[in-house]
């Protein structure tokens, strides 16, 4: 259900011009929106709405409200940026960030169906490398004192890791942030669909750390590398079996194409035991960019952007 009266063509706040649904997820509905300025100023914006159902429960809301206040603190090229955030006057949340226009990372690997190879592998290195650096700046926030205070993600899945046709990748949605530190999250539908990227050690009920994003990321480029789901099941339940002894078949044998040291780096990504995977997601942007170091083609900024265009333009030949 979305927030109550949103059609094409409602104004939230006064200020944005609703235009087109782009997603739906467990918590709300992202639109595409236009703000209006003066002498014809007019800039395109996502707008989330937090779906109504939610309204009564608290800690649902208390995620939304943390969304704002965590992305508001990240400032980095690779983060999708917070623009404004309030509540309407029916008394609904709505949170405005950056437009990114071009297409997720999940719908990039699909693209690539029915295309001899695959997907390339540097242009997932490529994209996996500017991911981990929104995760670095993310991991390395520090209060005003200087002592640390990480920002764990909790959610990196492909819908969330955004590609401009300009070739920026840009890291979106903290939803989960801070406010699972505040208690566990219970509502239905919260984090539904997600559960096969999360880590095994939060589903056990154990904190979230750094190498926990990490794995996250681990099954997006395991995916995209092999061109299938990694943990997939009929149902939820199947899937939390699936994790609790994470099986991982190797990459080297899906795809014999891949460089040693690309999939070294994922594997050792996806160790079941959080303590072997790398320390940090500066380790992991290295092991990487060290793959990348020693093939004659360049994955720049301008090949990102040629080949993230070419994506969109297959899916909606495709019609999809």
């Amino acid at each position: 259900m979305t927030a109550q009266g949103d059609v094409p063509g409602s104004i939230v706040d006064a200020k944005y011009a609703l235009i087109e649904q782009i997603g739906v997820g467990g918590m709300g509905t992202v639109w595409r929106a236009l703000v209006y300025g003066a002498q014809g100023f007019r800039r395109t914006v996502a707008v989330k709405r937090l779906n109504e159902t939610f309204n009564e429960y608290p800690e649902v809301v208390e995620m939304f409200v943390e969304e704002a206040r965590v992305g508001a603190m990240l400032r980095h090229p690779n983060v999708v940026q917070i623009h404004d955030f309030g509540i309407d006057a029916a008394g609904q949340y709505y949170l405005v960030t950056e437009w990114v226009e071009g297409l997720h990372f999940g719908e990039y690997q699909r693209s690539f169906l029915n295309v001899p190879g695959g997907a390339p592998w540097p242009l997932i290195t490529a994209i996996a490398i500017e991911v981990l650096r929104a995760l670095d700046a993310a991991h390395s926030v520090c209060r005003e004192d200087g002592t640390p205070a990480p920002v764990l993600h909790r959610d990196v899945s492909p819908p969330n890791i955004l590609l401009d046709v300009t070739g920026i990748v840009k890291l979106a949605d903290f939803g989960l942030a801070r406010a699972m530190d505040r208690g566990r999250i219970t509502r239905p539908n919260v984090i539904k669909g997600k559960l096969s990227y999360l880590a095994p050690e939060m589903l056990r009920g154990d904190d979230a750390t750094v190498q926990s994003d990490l794995f996250s990321l681990g099954v997006c480029l395991w995916e995209a590398l092999a061109g299938q789901r990694l943990f997939d099941a009929p149902t939820d339940i199947e899937v939390l079996e699936m994790l609790k002894d994470p099986r991982v078949p190797l990459l080297s044998y899906k795809r014999p194409d891949l460089p040693m040291g690309l999939t070294t780096a994922v594997h050792r990504a996806l160790e079941r035991d959080a303590s072997r995977r790398f320390d940090s997601a500066l380790m992991m942007l290295d092991a990487l960019r060290e793959v990348l170091r020693v093939i004659p083609e360049t994955t720049s900024g301008p090949v990102l952007a040629a080949t993230i265009t070419a994506a969109r333009n297959r899916l909606r030949a495709r019609g999809t």
